[in-house]
């Protein structure tokens, strides 16, 4: 009888032999930084802040996103372990699954709306019907993520290069139509944006996919390249979309450098960069959101994905319409389980081997401590992303000491009536 063999290691550490080297988790780790969204974002800063502002808060953001994303890579790479996999140890084995589920939902929902995007923009300059746009884009996304790992590095081999290099190439011919660089820094926003509200942007614009970082790290063959491809990654990937959304919106009031492409009369550019941009988003979406419904109900990620790709897609029109604030408002809830995972692992763990035996059913101290890092992200002042991962780290810590605090009383308690 034909064994099927799990290439992704769905619920399983990664072994040393499916391992990959720098270049090629650079390539995926950059595919998974180019995000529509944060040109988005980048086009707020970019309408908000001076140019040199702008510069000082991508550099922070992507610094403090770089080190978080990158940490969780660090583990990832050393345990060989995805997210799902890693939350058992925090969360316990049930209580992970709260998680997993919290976490792929919101990427097949994310994945909808990707659909959807591609489609609308496309249809308008080709008079393509947008049903069938989403259907095709739909399937080709979905291929790639149930191909797995070597698919989705393929894919950011030939995408990342290509925005890269085309994107640069239309944000030169923008700036130039305002005075180039001397133009850009001279420019004063009509209405001045919070500087905290700037980094609260920068940072919440990618904090809750980049809680997903293990899923793709784990295959780094070490530790270093985990760390380092991940951080690298961000302050590349991530400050280029920043760069080409608020280049953009000064020269054109657009955020979307398809957008801006569109309107320099790029047609065909545009559609590439545009497809290639959602596509490394979407199929690395849907490939987490894979791992953690397989994490859940124990089938197989390559079929799980199959199914969350065709409800994303026969969705997608839906998602967009009616979906995006509370898909918005999920994502704000992602943070904390990393920073719950990199709590457990470095402080209380110590980064001692995790062992299976370990694995609790419930770990009620670390969904206490998630509920607190919301609170805290949503009530506290200051810049909510961080409030979150700090509220939860420490909430987390403090709650697990007070627990074995209270069962080491409740031993020496029950040697004493022995004695």
């Amino acid at each position: 009888m034909k064994q099927t063999v799990d290439r992704d290691y769905a619920l399983q550490p990664v072994p040393q032999t499916a391992r990959q080297g720098f270049w090629k988790m650079f390539a995926v780790m950059l595919g998974l930084t180019f995000f529509s969204a944060s040109m988005w974002s980048g086009g707020s800063l970019g309408a908000g802040l001076t140019f040199t502002q702008f510069i000082l808060i991508v550099i922070l953001g992507n610094l403090i996103l770089g080190l978080y994303t990158g940490t969780l890579g660090y583990i990832a790479a050393k345990t060989g372990l995805s997210t799902h996999l890693l939350a058992r140890y925090a969360f316990g084995e049930k209580g992970s699954y709260v998680a997993s589920f919290m976490l792929g939902a919101t990427q097949v929902g994310w994945f909808g709306v990707g659909v959807a995007m591609f489609a609308f923009p496309v249809q308008r300059v080709t008079g393509i019907d947008t049903y069938v746009l989403i259907a095709i884009a739909g399937v080709l996304m979905t291929a790639t993520a149930y191909l797995g790992m070597k698919a989705l590095t393929v894919l950011s081999i030939i995408a990342v290069p290509s925005i890269a290099i085309l994107g640069s190439l239309s944000t030169y011919e923008a700036a130039n139509t305002v005075g180039g660089l001397g133009g850009l820094l001279e420019y004063q926003p009509a209405e001045s944006m919070a500087l905290a509200v700037a980094l609260t942007i920068c940072i919440g614009s990618f904090i809750s996919a980049g809680t997903l970082t293990p899923d793709f790290a784990r295959f780094a063959k070490t530790k270093k390249t985990g760390f380092f491809t991940t951080v690298i990654a961000f302050f590349i990937g991530n400050s280029l979309m920043f760069l080409f959304g608020a280049v953009g919106a000064i020269a054109t009031g657009e955020s979307d450098i398809s957008e801006v492409m569109f309107l320099q009369g790029l047609i065909i550019p545009a559609i590439i960069i545009l497809g290639l941009n959602i596509w490394t988003t979407n199929d690395n979406a849907l490939y987490a959101s894979g791992l953690g419904f397989s994490h859940i109900t124990k089938i197989s990620k390559s079929k799980v994905v199959i199914f969350n790709g065709i409800v994303g897609t026969v969705l997608a029109m839906w998602l967009y319409n009616n979906f995006v604030d509370w898909l918005t408002f999920l994502g704000s809830t992602l943070p904390p389980i990393g920073a719950i995972i990199l709590a457990d692992y470095f402080i209380i763990r110590r980064g001692k081997e995790l062992k299976e035996s370990a694995i609790e059913v419930v770990n009620w101290m670390a969904l206490a401590a998630w509920g607190i890092g919301v609170l805290t992200a949503t009530f506290v002042p200051g810049i909510a992303p961080l409030n979150a991962l700090v509220g939860s780290a420490v909430a987390y810590i403090v709650l697990t000491y007070i627990k074995k605090r209270n069962k080491h009383e409740e031993i020496m308690t029950e040697e004493r009536k022995v004695s």
